[in-house]
């Protein structure tokens, strides 16, 4: 077969170019290949590695690579292009670390991203980020929220608009009102992913959010064990039943790493993510660890993907978040486009 860059095995994905929308042009200046690449996923970080591989494929030692990243528009919520949120079937797994670490993932990958804090009984997403519980949203014509942007991301949470102390003794009509003002209100600029760090459950804020916005996926986070993974088929089963792509599953706490002897011990059973994502026929995203530094950082309002950048977990958290966009862009290209109501 002649090697092209149509037949190019996406090291992210493993489909072919061919295979994908991914736009490129090719010629030759001077002895020298040069190539432009438009995927739909963020490229920072992974330019060289692209132009290496393809190199090696085309067999051209001179090669110059130009990638550019455009995503995909999946929702019509205004300032964003897509709205992807990660759920459990219940609480405790680490959802809201996942879900912070993964937009702040996100944009060390090369791409704007907001974070929506959808638990409105609990929120938490102020303390891990370190927002000054001081520090309130501007409001804009007495109606708009704008945003608080920290870190590269734009964030908004209930925990924005009350103290750390008042409690949301509301019943559920009211936190679907909360979540639906905070959801359009907010003045989002231009992102190319919106995460929604959802609260535990299967109820009302979930279909709210599922009735009010084309949601581009959902990612499902789970540990190990029976326990949650059962939880977690509900939730992959509540977005079937809205028509919410489920784009993968994460494993948190998969493992613990000894400090003295260095090896990995399965606290909480194995390879259970990877049975759930194989029954529903969707990907496993990434494994993290159950490690105490991630949970120091995290109490502390310093995530590993801004505190310590070059760190290992800080590159499983990119390459995590970059394989989600991936998918997002895969599904995108197989699903209708977002209803239009018209009224006659």
């Amino acid at each position: 077969m002649t090697q092209t860059i149509s037949n190019f095995l996406d090291p992210i994905l493993d489909k072919t170019w061919g295979e994908l929308p991914t736009a490129t042009q090719s010629k030759s200046i001077d002895n020298k290949t040069h190539i432009r690449a438009e995927l739909g996923y963020p490229v920072a970080g992974i330019e060289e590695r692209l132009r290496e591989s393809l190199s090696t494929w085309l067999n051209q030692s001179e090669l110059n690579l130009e990638l550019e990243f455009r995503s995909p528009r999946t929702c019509k919520l205004p300032g964003t292009r897509n709205v992807v949120a990660v759920a459990s079937g219940k609480g405790g797994v680490g959802k809201s670390t996942i879900a912070v670490n993964l937009a702040l993932g996100l944009e060390r990958a090369g791409s704007k991203v907001g974070l929506l804090d959808a638990d409105i009984y609990g929120p938490s997403q102020g303390v891990m980020l370190g927002i000054e519980p001081d520090r309130r949203p501007k409001v804009r014509d007495e109606k708009y929220f704008e945003p608080i942007k920290i870190s590269g991301i734009e964030v908004m949470s209930m925990s924005m608009l009350v103290s750390n102390k008042t409690p949301m003794v509301w019943r559920g009509p009211m936190a679907s009102g909360a979540l639906q003002q905070m959801l359009t209100q907010t003045l989002w600029n231009d992102l190319d992913y919106l995460i929604v760090d959802m609260p535990p459950g299967t109820g009302d804020i979930q279909l709210t959010l599922s009735q009010q916005v084309a949601l581009a996926g959902a990612v499902i986070v789970t540990t190990p064990q029976d326990i949650a993974l059962s939880d977690a088929r509900k939730g992959i089963e509540m977005f079937a039943k809205v028509n919410v792509p489920i784009l993968g599953v994460i494993e948190n706490m998969s493992y613990f790493v000894c400090d003295q002897c260095g090896k990995s011990h399965a606290i909480f059973a194995t390879e259970g993510g990877s049975r759930v994502a194989e029954e529903y026929g969707t990907n496993l995203l990434g494994q993290f660890p159950l490690d105490s530094q991630l949970r120091e950082y995290m109490d502390n309002g310093a995530p590993p993907v801004v505190a310590d950048p070059s760190s290992a977990i800080t590159e499983s958290f990119i390459d995590c978040a970059r394989v989600v966009a991936a998918q997002l862009w895969v599904h995108g290209l197989h699903a209708a486009p977002p209803p239009t109501i018209k009224m006659t």
